[in-house]
């Protein structure tokens, strides 16, 4: 069979694999996705950080998740300090005292969005008549709000422990000059040659740990807070420490960040918790089967959770083929809403196009998928990938990768054209620079 003929027959194949779907806010689109409830950890993807009908759809699957089959975690690609502020919020505790309102730092669009808006205040509601222990929460598991996690950490232990506080205030003295703008930490380390602030914020991460594991009451959550930011700090620290020496091993770090908060949740709810994630499908993505993981040596916290919860993990990518997008030219410039160019010859995009559906779920799951087009999907295939950041005039070298979708995804979500996110008014604070171009 020729190249150009194994083209002609892929979409025709996905079509009569696929399973069209109903509008979103149809109860019938969520009931879809049943056939993963028995997942320990399900990850939903996003092609880009500015797609409404990424956001929306892993909301109407989220909600189902977690009233028919006991999800009681979502886990998002966002700072813990930020996110713990939503999740007093949607448990219904009271808010920290001098805390910053959440999200407010550049791509501020990314979680301060309608939809976002409109998943969090479900989830608050949805927990209002439940005993706390089985509420669900909101988590970050990302690991850039330094400064926000240090100041977090001094503020509780005040309260429960001032000797603790001490310590943690002349631990993290050493970061202190630095916590707004740790890429001149990094900077600094590197041409020094070492880590001045490496082993306090080791020490301060392992004390609450200790203190966070011994916790067996309703204050929990507070010591678990604690001891999330202490982990933060202590990978952030290492993180901007690395960035400058080479780009896969700051990714590395930060995705087993990512990982290992994920587990720290896991953990503290207990054997029965059960988590989503929702993240971009370079991170949900088993990178394994990408350029990523094959010739830059990347890896990513969809191919950790393979790797550790195996079949009780499920990995969903999303994707489109045109529209708009909130996006941004540059770090810290603007939001804009840009015309998302038409999926580029050849790619998992374009095959999906081809098939003439509007939007659909494909199971890629080998027992469901079929041998013809598994073979046929097996080959390497461009894929897009659209952060915070969309360059249409350079597409093909700053937003394609190569991928095999069956073995980077246990599902495919189609959606032919999608909108821009919807963001939510407020004034945007300037962001950390050093994360670009790791900001996917």
């Amino acid at each position: 069979m020729t190249v150009d003929t194994e083209l002609e027959l892929l979409p025709d194949l996905i079509r009569r694999a696929a399973e069209p779907f109903p509008d979103i806010d149809d109860p019938e689109f969520a009931a879809l996705f049943d056939r993963f409830g028995d997942a320990r950890v399900v990850l939903l993807g996003e092609a880009s950080h500015g797609t409404s009908e990424f956001y929306r759809a892993r909301a109407a699957i989220s909600k189902r998740l977690i009233e028919r089959h006991g999800f009681n975690i979502v886990a998002v690609e966002a700072d813990w300090p930020d996110a713990a502020t939503i999740d007093r919020y949607v448990r219904h505790r009271e808010p920290r005292e001098g805390e910053d309102r959440a999200f407010e730092r550049f791509p501020t669009w990314m979680w301060r969005n309608v939809e976002v808006d409109a998943f969090i205040r479900w989830l608050r509601s949805h927990n209002g008549a439940r005993p706390y222990e089985h509420m669900a929460g909101f988590f970050g598991l990302d690991l850039y709000n330094l400064n926000a996690s240090m100041r977090a950490i001094i503020d509780f232990l005040e309260k429960e422990d001032p000797e603790a506080a001490k310590i943690a205030r002349r631990r993290y003295s050493c970061l202190e000059p630095w916590a707004d703008h740790p890429a001149t930490y990094g900077r600094m380390a590197l041409f020094e040659g070492y880590a001045r602030c490496q082993e306090p914020v080791a020490d301060m991460m392992r004390d609450l740990m200790k203190r966070s594991l011994d916790c067996l009451s309703a204050e929990c959550d507070e010591w678990l807070d604690a001891a999330s930011n202490a982990r933060l700090v202590k990978n952030a620290e290492a993180y901007y420490r690395v960035m400058y020496e080479g780009a896969e091993e700051s990714w590395n770090l930060r995705d087993t960040h990512m990982f290992e908060t994920l587990n720290q949740l896991l953990d503290a709810k207990g054997p029965r918790s059960k988590a989503i994630v929702w993240a971009h499908n370079s991170h949900i993505g088993n990178a394994a089967h990408t350029d990523m993981g094959k010739r830059r040596g990347e890896l990513s916290i969809g191919q950790l959770c393979k790797e550790r919860f195996d079949a009780k993990t499920r990995l969903i990518g999303f994707g489109t083929h045109t529209g708009t997008v909130a996006a941004a030219d540059d770090w810290d410039m603007p939001m804009q809403v840009k015309r998302v160019r038409p999926s580029l010859e050849d790619s998992h995009e374009r095959m999906s196009h081809d098939t003439g559906l509007d939007r659909f779920l494909l199971d890629l799951r080998p027992e469901e998928i079929g041998r013809e087009l598994n073979e046929a999907l097996g080959e390497e295939r461009l894929e897009r990938f659209i952060g915070v950041i969309y360059r249409p005039d350079t597409e093909r070298w700053s937003h394609y990768s190569e991928c095999v979708l069956p073995k980077q995804f246990d599902a495919w979500v189609w959606f032919d054209e999608t909108i821009a996110v919807m963001p939510l008014p407020g004034e945007q604070r300037s962001g950390e620079d050093e994360t670009y171009p790791f900001g996917l």
